[in-house]
């Protein structure tokens, strides 16, 4: 029997799961988002393996297994049909959830995702796994590459080192071995095989899952919508038309 993720539920109404990044939380990777749908949605924020309360397994993680682990905490928190959101590593999992659980699955949003990594991104992870063991280095890292070059240019010198130590604080065991999936994810076949509604929302600013990720996953998904947002690689945390899009993709 596939156990559930640890999850965080908000709200009422219909189902929506957030899946999370990679190294931190669900609700840190997310941000302000769970709690602004929570109003019109049961919104359910998963912890990947190795994050918050959700244990790792021996081994290298598979990505069926968390797909399956994705769906088995939607039904734990009481849903069976539900919207799928994600970012980062999220979109390769709500894709491979949905080949696998099609019937489980009623809408797709794919935020700064990636079908698989292509050079620009192979690169960053693997600086990300050279800096493993030294924390401040990898949020200094994390800080440099979710906020878009404005964003960073109007904080001050406290407020960045401020987030950096957040990051820092909130780094989670796991990183490593969600690092390893996302080095390995190649969801490509799965894309002709989506039948239901979905969305791609890319930062124009995105240094880190640079815009052509996205593209090609709007160009493998049959009717997929593609929605650039300005801001950068974290533009959900800064640019809060985010939310109007999803809320209109949603049906609000």
């Amino acid at each position: 029997m596939v156990q559930p993720l640890s999850y965080h539920m908000h709200g009422s109404g219909p189902g929506i799961v957030l899946v999370p990044g990679i190294g931190t939380t669900g609700v840190d990777s997310w941000g302000p988002v769970p709690r602004d749908l929570a109003d019109s949605h049961t919104v359910v924020v998963p912890d990947l393996p190795g994050s918050g309360e959700s244990p790792l397994p021996d081994g290298p993680l598979e990505l069926d297994t968390v797909a399956d682990q994705v769906v088995a905490t939607a039904q734990d928190a009481g849903l069976e049909r539900f919207t799928l959101a994600a970012v980062l590593l999220g979109p390769g999992i709500a894709l491979r959830v949905t080949t696998r659980h099609p019937a489980r699955v009623s809408r797709l949003a794919l935020l700064a995702g990636f079908a698989r990594p292509r050079p620009s991104l192979r690169l960053w992870f693997e600086i990300w796994a050279a800096l493993s063991g030294d924390d401040e280095a990898v949020s200094k890292l994390m800080v440099l590459l979710s906020l878009s070059d404005g964003s960073l240019a109007a904080s001050s010198d406290e407020q960045i080192d401020l987030l950096v130590e957040q990051i820092t604080r909130g780094r989670q065991p796991g990183a490593a071995a969600q690092l390893d999936l996302a080095t390995r994810l190649d969801v490509r076949a799965d894309l002709a095989k989506i039948g239901v509604p979905t969305l791609v929302m890319t930062g124009t600013g995105d240094g880190f899952v640079a815009p052509a990720h996205s593209h090609e996953i709007a160009d493998g998904v049959p009717g997929a919508r593609l929605v650039e947002i300005a801001g950068g690689h974290g533009f959900w945390m800064e640019n809060p038309d985010t939310v109007a899009v999803l809320r209109e993709f949603l049906g609000d």
